[in-house]
């Protein structure tokens, strides 16, 4: 008996000792992690190319993380129990919950606004294999709502960002990179690989894609976007729920064109809608609670209130009840011109051409008559916090949805300082050249059309706007688009 109890204490010792080495491993690599998030040398040393597919893209990624693949027993290991003790205790959540989560395979399309606080809750809650899509690199202008990157990171793969701060999180959860923009062929051959799909995007054309591809593949979709001050979020197909075509079965004429670049969004309003994401994740690969399925969730900040919709289309043509979208037929679709993305598309936007050719000056010839010091006022027509933002010096701010009843306004400041000329020993006054601007050079012209029937003769579109005017005139104008 005596001998038997020495050598299991002896075993009990050998036990605790690897434990302690694998602690001291655990540490060390979340060390040297937190240093490549750091280091930028060391971030440019480790991604010189970019990859568009992974070499085990044929493969399905191993879903089963390193504290389920330890717990297959039945009961919690000393990991999970070290890391998730909280979630454990959660009498809805447990341990079966936790192991569920551990063997779950999520892919996160999208690192931006939306994607950084779903990735980063999702690697800290021990999912056990993280896919990230994401085709761009880390800008400033990124930073105040994509929380997941830091300014080391800037310049470099938005995915190799987001999957570093993922291992450094969570060393446990497997981390895979698709540094590509998904297109339908691709599409169906990564998301095939994983049990639930994330759209984190904020593209109302991956909004369709996506949706598309999860009903072909039977994959539940859980879909958030953010604009402004407003959020929405719903899980599609999964228990019935519909899909993104039954809610939206064409795009509006607006819809295709919103983006946070041309409307800004308050940086936490996708923090909010993430998480939430995160949350309905959770609760689709463990069955626990009650998922968002058939109801949309939208989010107003301003006020704090959240609300809920529900819709369902029988004839639908992606899931109803005679559906006619095959495989074949989503890989050959045209999704950015179904969309009419203006993101996606290769030629400009056209631009207005309201007016003739006397009554509009290219920027140039502004940027001369701003030079000499010639007289004259300039109508800035954008609405009062872009003209906050930046403007040129000297200009006189009326939103082009005031103009018309605030004629009297631009009369008086035209009145202020009449143009004079001499001629022949005569002093004559002549009216104020007026020139009106825009960001892109269409409210303008419709503010000269305006202008010109209210008795504003003398108006002239500056054409291009302030875009042009950045691009042609005043390289060192503070472009904010």
């Amino acid at each position: 008996m005596g001998g038997g109890g020495g050598r299991t204490e002896a075993i009990m010792r050998e036990i605790a000792s690897l434990r302690a080495q694998r602690d001291e491993l655990d540490r060390r690599i979340r060390f040297f992690e937190s240093q490549l998030r750091v280091g930028v040398g060391a971030v440019t040393a480790a991604s010189p190319t970019t990859t568009t597919l992974p070499s085990s893209l044929s493969a399905k990624p191993d879903a089963m993380g390193s504290h389920a693949a330890a717990g297959d027993g039945g009961g919690a290991t000393p990991d999970m129990i070290g890391r998730y003790r909280r979630h454990l205790l959660l009498p809805e959540f447990g341990v079966q919950g936790q192991r569920k989560l551990s063997r779950s395979s999520v892919l996160v399309v999208g690192a931006g606004g939306l994607g950084s606080p779903v990735a980063m809750h999702l690697a800290a809650c021990g999912v056990g294999c993280l896919g990230i899509v994401d085709s761009d690199d880390v800008e400033l202008g990124n930073i105040h709502r994509q929380v997941i990157h830091i300014e080391a990171y800037i310049g470099h793969p938005k995915v190799k960002s987001a999957a570093a701060a993922c291992r450094a999180i969570n060393s446990s959860v497997k981390v895979m990179e698709y540094r590509l923009k998904l297109k339908p062929k691709v599409a169906l051959d990564i998301v095939r690989q994983y049990d639930i799909v994330i759209d984190a995007t904020n593209c109302v054309t991956s909004r369709y894609m996506l949706s598309d591809c999860c009903v072909l593949l039977n994959k539940p979709l859980i879909s958030g976007s953010a604009f402004g001050l407003e959020g929405q979020l719903t899980v599609y197909n999964h228990n019935g729920s519909p899909c993104y075509r039954c809610l939206f079965p064409n795009p509006s004429v607006s819809t295709g064109y919103q983006s946070c670049s041309d409307n800004g969004v308050l940086g936490v309003v996708p923090g909010v809608i993430g998480c939430l994401q995160a949350l309905e994740l959770i609760k689709v690969a463990t069955g626990v609670g009650e998922p968002l399925c058939g109801r949309m969730l939208l989010f107003d900040a301003l006020s704090s209130r959240f609300k809920t919709v529900r819709r369902r289309s029988s004839s639908c043509m992606v899931c109803g009840e005679n559906p006619s979208f095959t495989q074949h037929v989503f890989m050959m679709f045209d999704y950015d011109n179904f969309t009419k993305s203006s993101e996606s598309s290769s030629k400009p936007t056209p631009r207005l051409n309201l007016l003739p050719e006397n009554a509009r000056v290219s920027c140039r010839e502004y940027k001369r008559v701003l030079d000499a010091g010639k007289p004259h006022l300039l109508l800035d027509v954008r609405l009062a916090h872009h003209f906050q933002i930046a403007s040129i010096p000297r200009s006189l701010n009326i939103p082009l949805p005031d103009l018309e009843k605030k004629l009297p306004l631009l009369q008086q400041a035209l009145n202020k300082a009449p143009a004079e000329a001499s001629r022949g020993g005569e002093r004559k006054q002549f009216p104020l050249p007026l020139y009106v601007v825009s960001r892109g050079g269409s409210d303008s012209q419709v503010a000269v059309a305006v202008l010109r029937e209210n008795g504003f003769l003398y108006a002239s579109d500056i054409a291009g706007g302030l875009e042009a005017w950045a691009a042609e005139a005043d390289p060192n104008f503070l472009v904010y688009w």
